[in-house]
């Protein structure tokens, strides 16, 4: 090949959306390979309003998976650390896909449908996680990226009255707990309407045909307690939440049980093993880890971003993977992994920003505290 070859970098991708956004005047970036609204009249503007009323987003860059074929629960758990056998129609699961040594290649939700598993992976590794996938699992299951599909995560404490304005069901929106599903029709759509969402608050992931989701995202937008929400609060929101981002506190040289991810790893697969990187997961479960994903409440206005260092005296100890200023709280919050001598609540640390040492304390989180919908 000659030295003088040029590649063309890839077009950014449009979502269908992507002429809705712009009409309501979002700001449009470029994320994980597609046009995306990262900001309409605000961020903290948004933030707020998604936690006092309703946020409508858009997440349609988001992978959208369904699996089938012979042995479809065993095949699958050769590659996810998931109990499918406790995972029952109408359920949806947190779950991790990892490499041979443990470390996480993405987190995913998995969901039980019909003679199928539904599955939902992040944007930016969603072509690596298909190739992966399509070369672990037998050659019986069958993969298929429903590419076609709009995904909308309409999160707030007044989603649920704008929703069930909308969703007709043969199950009631009301009997949708968290991390349950089902087959409902908007404006005559048919869509899945799943009780989750990445805020921490009450809220709904709608699948739905892309040509379909204008027409509902303006019919959604059309109630008083709904407006549009760009990615800017999406990831302020998330990060209050205490809940992590791939490529940012997760990535393969992170395994789940630094990260405090324990959860993901189903109690039967802890002691039978069988996916990949479970003998160091395990052993990991047993011994502890040499450091531990934490929060941390900054002191003062600053906000310590993404590879700020972390301190204890003139010790490195670690570093941060998310931070920014949190409009909840009026003040700075960060995460980072810190070793686990120095991870324990109350435990005083110092962040290096801009050549100067911020006071910060080890926090639990979630920093705001979760509303998910359990059923009265």
């Amino acid at each position: 090949m000659s030295e003088d070859t040029e590649f063309e970098e890839p077009e950014t991708g449009t979502l269908p959306l992507d002429a809705w956004h712009r009409a309501r005047g979002a700001r449009m970036v470029e994320f994980a390979g597609y046009w995306m609204p990262i900001q309409y009249e605000g961020i903290v503007a948004e933030h707020e309003w998604t936690r006092s009323s309703a946020g409508l987003f858009d997440v349609s860059h988001m992978g959208q998976l369904l699996l089938s074929g012979p042995d479809l629960d065993a095949a699958v758990e050769a590659v996810l650390p998931i109990d499918l056998s406790t995972l029952k129609l109408g359920q949806q699961r947190y779950s991790l896909l990892l490499d041979e040594e443990g470390g996480v290649l993405d987190d995913l939700m998995v969901s039980r449908w019909p003679d199928s598993l539904y599955l939902v992976v992040n944007g930016a590794t969603k072509w690596d996680d298909i190739g992966h996938l399509r070369e672990y699992l037998p050659d019986e299951i069958t993969l298929n990226h429903l590419d076609e599909q709009a995904l909308l995560a309409l999160q707030g404490p007044k989603a649920a009255d704008a929703l069930a304005r909308h969703a007709q069901g043969d199950l009631p929106l009301a009997d949708l707990t968290f991390m349950k599903f089902g087959r409902y029709t908007i404006a005559g759509h048919d869509v899945t309407i799943a009780r989750a969402g990445y805020t921490g608050e009450d809220g709904f992931e709608i699948s739905l045909r892309g040509e379909a989701a204008a027409e509902v995202a303006e019919l959604l937008c059309g109630e008083p307690e709904v407006k549009p929400i760009g990615l800017g609060a999406r990831d302020s929101l998330r990060l209050e939440a205490g809940l992590p981002l791939y490529g940012h506190d997760l990535s393969p040289e992170t395994s789940p049980i630094e990260a405090g991810l324990v959860f993901g790893i189903n109690k039967r697969r802890r002691t039978e093993g069988g996916y990949p990187g479970a003998e160091r997961i395990n052993r990991e479960i047993v011994e502890g880890t040499a450091r531990k994903w934490i929060g941390l409440k900054v002191e003062g206005r600053m906000p310590a971003r993404e590879g700020a260092e972390v301190f204890v005296g003139d010790a490195k100890v670690g570093v941060v993977t998310s931070g920014g200023f949190s409009p909840t709280l009026g003040a700075p919050i960060a995460m980072a992994y810190v070793a686990s001598e120095h991870a324990g609540a109350g435990a005083a640390l110092e962040i290096l920003v801009r050549s100067k040492r911020l006071a910060a304390t080890v926090v639990p989180t979630p920093f705001v505290p979760h509303r998910y919908y359990r059923g009265k």
